[in-house]
């Protein structure tokens, strides 16, 4: 596991902008291609907003969710809707690789299937995606992979569904395809992420994002997000 540590989470934002940058472009230059998965929260709206600013060939840019609530079309607490604010409002992205969760499906299971499909429709079976951007909560949720929820034994299929959390039930990538990503990139900001980044430091168990399998695992963080013992 790489760790760099920044002073503060607008450099965080910036330099994870960077990496995603650099990865689109040797994915494209390798495949023509480049498959992205993105989570949401404070400082990743920040990072997105910073990636538009690239010079990318956003029609070769596949993007997935890694995860959503299942909430309103126009609710403030769906992802896909600051996504759109961030990055999708400000890039010529086809609308076609736009791949967006299903939760307003009545049938969430099919609608969790469905995805799958599009996943491996773009991605193979089992799906490989150039990189998945993960965030941390401070109760060591990453993806809506949450404490205590059957939904951390998911092993068989690609996208499963949560019982509510914080308020909504969720979708969200499985373990499975998290780890099979070529590259993990998480971006973890605040003082609140303090024991859950050390426990993740030490893949522990105990928290759902420990539990993660990939050697391929890269932390941006802040200095808060570290309790100040690191320096980058």
């Amino acid at each position: 596991m790489q760790v760099e540590v920044f002073n503060d989470a607008r450099t965080v934002a910036q330099r994870s902008a960077e990496r995603i940058a650099a990865a689109a472009r040797e994915a494209i230059a390798a495949r023509d291609r480049f498959t992205f998965a993105v989570s949401g929260g404070h400082t990743p709206w920040i990072m997105l907003a910073v990636l538009s600013g690239e010079d990318l060939p956003w029609g070769k840019i596949e993007l997935f969710q890694v995860d959503e609530r299942v909430a309103a079309a126009d609710s403030p607490d769906r992802n896909l809707m600051h996504l759109r604010q961030s990055l999708l409002s400000r890039v010529p992205m086809p609308e076609a690789n736009i791949h967006a969760m299903p939760v307003e499906n009545p049938d969430l299971g099919a609608g969790a299937a469905d995805y799958a499909r599009s996943l491996e429709a773009v991605a193979g079976s089992p799906p490989r995606l150039d990189l998945v951007h993960l965030g941390l909560g401070p109760d060591g949720h990453t993806a809506s992979l949450v404490p205590d929820d059957p939904v951390l034994a998911v092993g068989d299929r690609w996208v499963a569904t949560t019982r509510p959390y914080q308020g909504h039930p969720r979708m969200t990538l499985t373990y499975p395809v998290l780890d099979n990503a070529a590259e993990i990139l998480f971006v973890i900001t605040g003082a609140e992420k303090v024991d859950a980044l050390a426990k993740l430091r030490r893949r522990d168990p105990a928290i759902p994002a420990g539990r993660l399998t990939a050697s391929n695992i890269v932390v941006m963080a802040d200095a808060a997000a570290t309790g100040g013992n690191d320096n980058g």
